[in-house]
């Protein structure tokens, strides 16, 4: 017995003093990527309203970091811009839906196992998945499961090498700091855009189980992060992403741009009637949408003969192909608006009188703008049957939700057909009080996505030359990611 404890004792003070070293303050994000001399993020996106949050993330990055940055994994052209080489193109990774994700399910298993290989490779300091939950989700489980599995692998080889009741209580103790520790000083994971809780019957509930994978999670929604952080989940109300273009926003004024527009994208007459339309960014929507869109083109080349319209083409290579071909049976003259310019979007809603877009975060964009549009979904009959069964709010456009009222019409499932659009349509452009309504919206809208002054300087740590920047969603959340210290 006395064999055993001086065992005991003679190891006990390197344990000890290991020990002690667990309980030292936990670092930030930046102070332990200091050690490694630069800070590597791997980041994840998997459709075009990821790739702009993504790219602006890494640019506020960037410009707040005072350690070099290194990115890696998925994103498109705007993330690439700032530095990422992506893994594959992020449009294999843009499904949505229930029964339409079925034929893809093969791929897209391949490709999270391509990406968790890399992400195991590049030894980040920070994970960060932009929206696309049904991939993000697995992909931050994924990683951490793996981290715990080679924790438990390096506990099976210690537990070799006890062989008495208190080295045996001894090594538990340990063992479960050691755990602790390890995991504490593995990659950090950020979900940037909380998902819809709000949208579905029982969303709230499965809330809990994210804080096992995600460390932090990103908002863009008012009170988002107040049920997040009641469902034990860490949450940071940001802003919407969109507010960032906010200067851009105030400087589209249809009425008083509309003739210098019209000369920029050589129109046929100043008596054209405008119409945006955006039929969607994955390829799965605009082959739904846009055959439906140019069906109400058609029914409305009576009633508004100088009708142009202009198509927004999504950063998707397989959109852009798409809606070349349908230009050739488009039935009114039409100009494709290409991606990549902010400012050109802008500019092209700036000419317009009305929009008719695929829901999505096209709808607040135009609600900032103040550009009355209309809002069309549609898509496989039993992914319709699904929403009508667990959706718990009536409108589907945000910027119905949050204000809580229908100022923006929608024609969804089965009302969304040429006729029907087209009628919308029709009453948009001529109906001063329904154009009227949305463009009084719009000024409310932007208070809503806009966190108080409060709840920013609270949460603002003053990284590098951080008080020269004017507060962006995307500043924000780079020094939150900056400042971070697991709990």
């Amino acid at each position: 017995m006395m064999l055993r404890v001086s065992k005991i004792k003679l190891g006990f003070p390197l344990l000890t003093q290991r020990l002690a070293s667990f309980e030292a303050r936990k670092k930030s994000v930046i102070e332990k990527a200091a050690v490694d001399g630069e800070l590597r993020v791997f980041i994840v996106a998997g459709e075009v309203s990821g790739d702009n949050i993504g790219s602006r993330l890494m640019c506020s990055l960037k410009k707040l970091s005072p350690l070099p940055l290194r990115f890696h994994g998925v994103g498109g052209s705007m993330m690439c811009k700032q530095g990422l080489t992506s893994l594959f193109p992020m449009e294999d990774l843009a499904v949505m839906g229930l029964w339409e994700l079925l034929p893809h399910l093969y791929k897209f298993r391949v490709k999270l196992k391509e990406t968790i290989d890399a992400a195991a490779m590049f030894k980040p300091h920070v994970v960060v998945t932009v929206d696309s939950k049904g991939f993000s989700f697995r992909l931050l489980k994924q990683l951490r499961v793996s981290r715990i599995m080679l924790l438990r692998a390096k506990n099976f080889g210690m537990n070799a090498h006890v062989r008495t009741m208190e080295e045996c209580f001894f090594f538990f103790g340990f063992a479960a700091r050691y755990n602790q520790q390890h995991l504490e000083n593995s990659a950090v994971h950020f979900h940037y855009v909380a998902p819809s809780f709000w949208a579905w019957k029982g969303g709230e509930s499965r809330l809990g189980g994210l804080s096992e994978f995600v460390d932090h999670l990103f908002c863009i929604l008012p009170n988002e992060e107040s049920v997040c952080r009641e469902h034990g989940v860490e949450a940071t109300f940001v802003g919407h992403p969109l507010l960032e273009d906010i200067n851009l926003v105030r400087t589209c004024k249809p009425q008083e741009s509309k003739l210098e527009g019209l000369s920029k994208y050589s129109l046929p007459s100043e008596d054209s009637t405008v119409i945006s339309v955006l039929p969607g960014s994955r390829l799965q929507e605009v082959e739904r949408m846009l055959p439906i869109f140019s069906k109400a083109m058609k029914l409305l080349k009576d009633p508004f003969p100088n009708l142009v319209t202009l198509i927004h083409v999504a950063s998707n290579s397989q959109v852009d192909h798409y809606i070349g071909k349908s230009l050739r049976q488009w039935p009114v003259p039409a100009i494709l608006v290409p991606s990549g310019s902010t400012q050109l979007k802008y500019d092209a809603f700036g000419v317009s009188q009305a929009a008719l877009c695929t829901s999505g975060t096209v709808a607040v964009e135009l609600q900032l703008a103040c550009l009355p549009s209309l809002v069309a979904y549609r898509a496989h009959f039993l992914t319709e049957l699904f929403i009508r069964y667990k959706a718990k709010i009536p409108y589907i456009s945000l910027p119905n939700i949050l204000l809580d009222s229908p100022i923006i019409p929608e024609a969804l499932f089965r009302a969304c057909n040429p006729s029907n659009l087209a009628l919308i349509l029709e009453g948009l452009l001529l109906d001063e009080e329904m154009r009227g309504k949305q463009v009084v919206a719009a000024e409310k809208l932007a208070r809503l996505l806009h966190p108080s002054e409060s709840g920013m300087s609270s949460k603002l740590v003053h990284y590098s030359d951080l008080d020269s920047h004017r507060y962006t969603p995307s500043n924000l959340a780079a020094s939150t990611i900056l400042s971070y210290a697991k709990r």
